[in-house]
């Protein structure tokens, strides 16, 4: 198999949809345009042709086949143009869902939950890129930040914001290995609210970002 699609279908993406969408997507890619992640549509009964998100450094791309797969429509918004992205999971997969800033919504149903996990995350990084306006190299290497030593987080957290424990039940001890990947979304929801709430900073939340992504 082309190491170029394997790439993809570590989260058991069906092969013969990637190879589809690849092959319409060469044409497409702007110069210095990267997929960083695309998620298949499964749905309970079986689909020949399910839809697929892909996500570049630049963009979300809606590829939905039409003609018996024998062409394919694409729909594109980039990053400015989206305000934000949700995922919403149930038993039979996550609705994977973004709303952009003129009010458009856009939802893809049936997406396995860790793609759509992954597609969240993906997308949240490249929000937070251009809200924040940082650089989008920091994913090669992350920033370096000195920050004067506390011998404890209730030192640095003010009284009116909720400690960390309020954030999650689950036990902060225990290692990254031996969590589910339930409790690895979570943990990474968590981290992004200290982020929000000023009680970590971006360098320390971009590490322990890339850590726990390591292990879904």
């Amino acid at each position: 198999m082309n190491e170029q699609l394997k790439k993809f279908l570590n989260e058991e993406q069906d092969p013969k949809a990637i190879e589809k969408v690849m092959s319409k997507l060469n044409d497409l890619l702007m110069k210095n345009e990267e997929i960083g992640y695309i998620a298949v549509q499964k749905k309970p009964a079986i689909t020949v042709l399910p839809d697929s998100i892909v996500v570049t450094n630049k963009r979300i791309i809606i590829c939905q086949p039409k003609n018996l797969g024998l062409s394919m429509n694409f729909t594109d918004y980039s990053w400015d143009e989206i305000e934000s992205t949700f995922v919403k999971e149930g038993i039979l997969g996550s609705d994977f869902s973004f709303v952009t800033k003129t009010a458009i919504s856009v939802t893809i149903e049936y997406i396995p939950k860790v793609q759509a996990r992954k597609m969240y995350a993906f997308a949240k990084e490249q929000i937070d890129v251009l809200k924040g306006g940082l650089s989008s190299t920091t994913n090669s290497a992350v920033e370096e930040i000195e920050t004067e030593e506390v011998s404890s987080f209730a030192e640095i957290m003010p009284s009116q914001t909720p400690s960390f424990s309020e954030y999650s039940t689950m036990d902060v001890d225990k290692p990254l290995n031996e969590l589910s990947s339930d409790e690895l979304f979570e943990k990474l929801q968590n981290y992004k609210k200290l982020l929000d709430n000023g009680l970590i900073l971006q360098g320390e939340y971009d590490a322990l970002k890339k850590e726990i992504l390591s292990y879904m």
